[in-house]
């Protein structure tokens, strides 16, 4: 079983519906493809709820493609965890994904 290590835990309120285990942006919205997150969500979170947010520690996300271990992670458009390619990191794979929607340890920096 994976396991999460959050250190930091803060909220924010949401502006959609949200789902767990996707990165979160830092106004309340899913991240989108290639910013930084504020952290990832810790529980669903309806509109206008407050979240909870892991900002530091080790967050399970859900993978948006095939990821190695220890890749550089960024957000995709939904939020999910992909291979660093371009823009901001957020975070470090401690677990492999050989597609999408897989949950994987993140190591969030």
């Amino acid at each position: 079983m994976k396991t999460e290590q959050p250190i930091l835990i803060t909220s924010i309120e949401a502006k959609v519906n949200l789902a767990k285990n996707l990165f979160i942006s830092f106004d309340g919205d899913i991240c989108g493809n290639s910013a930084k997150a504020l952290g990832v969500c810790n529980a669903e979170s309806d509109l206008g709820e407050m979240a909870p947010v892991t900002s530091v520690g080790i967050a399970l996300v859900l993978s948006g493609a095939a990821v190695a271990l220890g890749a550089k992670i960024q957000s995709n458009a939904s939020g999910k965890a992909i291979t660093f390619f371009a823009g901001e990191s957020n975070g470090f794979a401690l677990d492999a994904a050989t597609g999408a929607d897989e949950s994987i340890r993140v190591l969030l920096a």
